[in-house]
């Protein structure tokens, strides 16, 4: 007898599913997702990779334990650091499967670094970055101009930061000018903003209109998410690229921001900068009536020491010969001029008498006589000079009034007194055929004495005629 039959009933087995493994894999990541949607999670990075898709893969490890973390490039454009093997961190996110390999993993929507927060974190990072690359060296700053003409300031027009370094600007001195170029300070978009105030000021410096001698780029103070646009990668190499001299004015004297080490000049506060930009009127004044005293008292102490010297020289027999040779060629210099002089009254002398012997000479010569003969060839030639004229104007006017009647006889006006006329169409033009018009136009006859408008008809030949006399 079977054991169904001894217990009285039928057993029926269970029924076996069978999973694929997708499907499995599928199952099991719903429920832990479901379950796990939310975990903060601590460990050591390691075997950090981040490819050129923006998104970041490590393990986070503890003791023996481990787990895979993702986290893409939408989450991971938002850190304030870079991960790297080693770092002590805290994962937010979503525990999840990886259905390819079946791997338990977390996607990552927060990362924080474990004890310093990650503002401090990135901003050790990028510190240690650039300094290697030799952009906090002193070799490669530039001199910041003593008294310049035209500054330019990158900062938001709220900020009290800007109205303090205008009041100081003006006080100090008035003459200097200002270019603002409006930034945001704070936010996302405020490194963006500033960067490009930077560069902006050095696209223009080819303009010496609108160019300026120093950038100055400031803000007040605040905590570290205030400040932290200031501590931004693009912004700290525009900086560093700038032609133009920067300085730096972010925050309180106890705020360091990457900025600062990049800038050419660090100054404390935005007041700072603008009394380091620029110097006081007053001291340009008292420096320069400082420096006219020197140079006044060193004149006078060369002058001194030159005195002294030639007056030791004067005592040496050199000297001495010298001044006996000096005064030899003065003596002969006196000689020669008294010989010029007297040479000068000879030749005067000489020239004053022979002028007395040729005024003598002139006088006793009879001019009457000589200007009487000018006179008379003056009177004859006069005379035949007009009789010649008048001659000539008389055969000229017999031939005007020749040429006159001839021209009388040419005229058309000459035809008109005949009792012809000459007609015009109405653009002015003389008519020489009656197809030149039509009818409806207007002509008009000039006769010989006065003028006829008239209107164009057709006759009942068909000809046209005119019509309509006006005088």
């Amino acid at each position: 007898m079977s054991l169904t039959d001894q217990l009285g009933f039928r057993f029926t087995p269970p029924e076996r599913r069978v999973w694929t493994v997708r499907g499995l894999v599928a199952a099991v990541r719903t429920h832990v997702e479901r379950e796990y949607s939310d975990a903060w999670v601590e460990g050591e990075i390691s075997n950090f990779r981040a490819p050129d898709s923006g998104h970041l893969y490590f393990t986070l490890k503890d003791g023996n334990a481990q787990i895979r973390v993702v986290m893409f490039s939408s989450k991971a454009r938002l850190l304030r650091f870079r991960p790297a093997d080693g770092m002590q961190v805290v994962v937010r996110g979503r525990v999840t499967i990886y259905e390819d390999r079946g791997e338990l993993q977390i996607s990552a929507e927060y990362i924080e670094p474990k004890g310093a927060g990650s503002l401090q974190v990135a901003f050790e990072q990028l510190k240690a970055k650039l300094e290697a690359e030799g952009l906090f060296a002193a070799e490669r700053k530039k001199a910041i101009p003593a008294l310049p003409a035209r500054i330019g300031i990158v900062t938001s027009p709220q900020a009290a930061a800007l109205r303090d370094i205008l009041n100081i600007l003006q006080r100090r001195h008035h003459t200097a000018s200002v270019v603002i170029y409006p930034a945001q300070v704070q936010g996302d978009a405020a490194a963006i903003e500033v960067a490009s105030g930077v560069r902006y000021f050095n696209e223009i410096r080819s303009d010496k209109s609108r160019s300026v001698e120093v950038i100055i780029v400031g803000r007040g103070g605040g905590s570290a998410e205030d400040l932290a646009a200031f501590n931004n990668e693009g912004l700290a190499r525009a900086v560093a690229a700038s032609e133009i001299p920067v300085i730096s004015a972010v925050g309180h004297e106890t705020d360091f921001t990457i900025v600062d080490f990049v800038a050419d000049m660090r100054a404390p506060t935005p007041s700072a900068a603008a009394e380091l930009v620029i110097r006081s009127r007053v001291e340009v004044e008292n420096q320069t009536d400082a420096v006219r005293e020197r140079l006044v008292r060193a004149m006078e102490r060369r002058l001194l020491e030159a005195r002294n010297a030639l007056m030791e020289r004067a005592q040496d027999g050199a000297f001495a010969r010298m001044m006996d040779l000096i005064r030899q060629r003065q003596q002969k210099l006196d000689d020669l001029t008294y010989r010029l002089e007297r040479g000068e009254r000879q030749a005067l002398e000489k020239m004053q008498r022979r002028w007395e012997a040729v005024s003598a000479a002139v006088r006793h010569y009879d001019l009457r006589r000589v200007m009487a003969a000018i006179r008379g060839e003056l009177e004859a030639g006069t005379s035949a000079i007009a009789a010649a004229m008048r001659n000539q104007l008389l055969q000229n006017k017999v031939r005007l009034e020749r040429m006159g009647r001839a021209l009388e006889m040419l005229s058309p006006l000459a035809i008109l007194e005949r009792g012809y006329a000459l007609v015009f169409d109405g653009a002015g033009n003389l008519v020489k055929d009656a197809a030149q018009v039509k009818v409806g136009d207007e002509i008009s006859a000039r006769v010989a004495r006065g003028e006829i408008k008239a209107t164009v008809r057709r006759t009942t030949e068909g000809k046209t005629s005119g019509s309509k006399p006006e005088q």
